[in-house]
């Protein structure tokens, strides 16, 4: 606070934040850090929230529980900052727009503070999770600093917590070249910031630009926040657009169609060859190797062997060569990448063996939260398969995964409030080899009790839904589902 003399001291500009999670969390503490009067809000209340809420009042940060925002009094906040789940469009948040208090989101704070360091931004419907998690394992093994954060690892504000500036907000405005340290390691500067970004953080972030754009996929998705496709679409492709650079996914049949004449110039990749790629530069999948082509000119190079990747499915080959374009993008030589791939463990809840139970492989795909990504679950095991889904259900076209699960499931158990809707569905396509279990707890003796019934040789979660009829997201349904099956192996064996 800043005393004048002879007068009262000048008030802190106050600052609101929606959201009391991990991401409201750290913007907060960052808003503090830099002389914001903060308020956090969330309409919910629990215990973990309470002890939050005494935890950050000693940091002098208000948190009011079971509290929505309204703007009808004379003490207004010159700044709102947005949680990724807050919907963009709600009324609090178009009457702040109308009263011209800034609004942004977590991820655009984020890069207000970073935005002198290079950003590699992936989004997609699905794949980006693990394209992210390959990226920051490629140029971490090239030495960098490289923290992944957004949806993966951390909020993209913890990040800017754990550095410090020399020269202060306005010099990172003048797009100085601010030594930004890791608190933790004073030695060692920030090198990139690999961040996983979904369409509700970008849609709330108008000036994040990456020096990377990577997009992975595009199928239907989250239309009951964004209304239409075009719209989604749009979304994504501000990110995009706002990239120095651009990396698409060549093998995806919509960004193929619509965004080969919009993104001509950019990075296309195919793991159906050469002959596959838009544009004249790329990366493709040639006889077992990743290989790069970076003009119409120059000589294909070699870069690393596919099976250097222990990840199944020709959707994590795709994965793998946006993940290379990237890395190469970025300078990183063939060596750190190579050693990139060859150690990288995958991902958590994404296609995750959890344990082996008498030649039973007990599988957490529980990131698959539409039918698409569902689908290539189904594709990338073995069959047969019982499998485990259901959830909240989301909008979305379920036939190519209702066909799959006829041609690879042995039984379904349905969990969740989608488990009526499922049924139905599946009885409409001719598919009777159901159960209706309702929890996980009852869903995981259950398939092991069928797959030795039916000689399956995977159990899959597998959900093609959201979480939060049950859980508070899908990292904790799918802790779950690992507890549920390693306490059941300990039992059977």
């Amino acid at each position: 606070m800043v005393l004048n003399q002879g007068t009262l001291p000048q008030s802190m500009p106050k600052a609101h934040v929606i959201g009391l999670g991990k991401s409201g969390i750290a913007a907060a503490r960052l808003l503090k850090r830099e002389g914001w009067e903060v308020e956090l809000g969330d309409r919910n209340t629990s215990l973990d929230f309470l002890k939050q809420q005494q935890e950050l009042a000693t940091e002098q940060i208000t948190v009011k529980l079971g509290y929505t925002l309204e703007l009808n009094d004379s003490d207004l906040p010159q700044l709102i900052v947005v949680s990724p789940g807050v919907p963009w469009d709600i009324p609090v948040l178009i009457q702040a727009r109308e009263l011209g208090i800034e609004t942004i989101g977590e991820m655009e704070l984020a890069w207000q503070h970073l935005q002198s360091i290079p950003w590699v931004g992936i989004t997609g419907t699905n794949g980006k999770t693990t394209t992210t998690a390959l990226i920051a394992a490629i140029f971490q093994q090239a030495g960098l600093n490289a923290p992944a954060c957004g949806n993966i690892g951390y909020a993209a504000c913890e990040v800017a917590l754990s550095v410090e500036t020399v020269g202060g907000r306005e010099g990172e405005k003048q797009g100085e070249r601010e030594n930004f340290l890791l608190l933790s390691s004073s030695d060692n500067q920030i090198d990139w910031v690999i961040a996983e970004l979904s369409s509700y953080q970008i849609e709330s972030s108008s000036s994040l630009a990456p020096r990377i754009g990577v997009w992975t996929t595009f199928t239907p998705d989250h239309l009951s926040r964004h209304k239409t496709l075009e719209n989604y679409y749009n979304i994504k492709a501000h990110l995009l657009r706002q990239s120095q650079l651009q990396v698409f996914n060549g093998d995806d049949p919509y960004l193929r169609k619509v965004g080969a004449s919009d993104w001509f110039d950019g990075y296309w990749t195919s793991v159906k060859g050469k002959d596959d790629l838009i544009g004249s530069k790329g990366y493709y999948i040639e006889d077992g190797w990743v290989v790069e082509k970076l003009n119409a000119n120059s000589q294909p190079e070699r870069i690393v062997e596919v099976s250097a990747l222990r990840m199944v499915g020709e959707h994590n080959q795709q994965n793998l060569l946006m993940s290379v374009a990237a890395a190469r993008l970025a300078g990183i030589d063939q060596d750190a990448i190579v050693r990139g791939v060859n150690e990288f463990p995958g991902v958590p809840h994404r296609l995750e063996q959890i344990c082996t139970w008498e030649g039973i492989d007990f599988i957490n795909d529980s990131k698959a939260t539409n039918y698409d990504a569902a689908e290539v679950g189904l594709v990338s095991v073995k069959s047969p398969v019982i499998l485990i889904a259901g959830g909240e259900a989301k909008a979305g076209d379920d036939t190519n995964w209702i066909a799959k699960i006829k041609d690879k499931a042995a039984c379904v158990l349905l969990i969740g409030t989608a488990a009526p809707t499922f049924a139905k569905r599946l009885q409409e396509e001719g598919y009777q080899n159901y159960e209706i279990v309702e929890t996980m707890e009852k869903a995981v003796p259950r398939s092991a009790e069928l797959a030795k019934h039916y000689q399956a040789s995977v159990v899959l979660l597998s959900p093609a839904c959201a979480s939060f009829d049950q859980y508070a997201n899908f990292e904790q349904r799918g802790d779950h589902f690992r507890q549920l099956c390693l306490e059941l192996g300990k039992i059977l064996n």
